[in-house]
């Protein structure tokens, strides 16, 4: 029913700028808090940032102030976007939703597909 589709992801330069959008999508009341996660090669899937309902935000600490994330709460989207981006940042970027359904008591856990971004030297 629920789906987190993703879009956004590519190659690009370092030092370039990237922006992912991620749109929930199907019956939903509300959504609580909403991220993006990364898994590069060989690594565990890390936070690279969130955002809380209100618009609380919190980031990552090697991607902290290059890297900002949003949400338009009327579109049910969340956005990253990145600047100033080097290879380390190369990974497959998830985004993440706790939100509401009709009928359903509590919040679920829904994830992105996962988008490809590649930064070169």
């Amino acid at each position: 029913q629920v789906q987190l589709v993703e879009s956004g992801g590519g190659l690009v330069q370092a030092g370039g700028s990237l922006g992912l959008s991620c749109a929930a999508s199907g019956r939903i009341v509300s959504i609580n808090d909403m991220g993006w996660y990364r898994q590069a090669p060989g690594k565990q899937r890390e936070l690279v940032a969130g955002i809380s309902s209100g618009g609380r935000t919190n980031y990552a600490a090697s991607v902290k102030g290059r890297f900002t994330i949003s949400r338009d709460n009327a579109k049910n989207t969340v956005y990253l976007q990145m600047n100033s981006l080097t290879p380390e940042d190369t990974a497959v970027y998830y985004c993440h939703a706790e939100l509401l359904e009709p009928f359903r008591v509590g919040w679920t856990s829904y994830w992105g597909q996962g988008t490809q971004v590649t930064v070169s030297s």
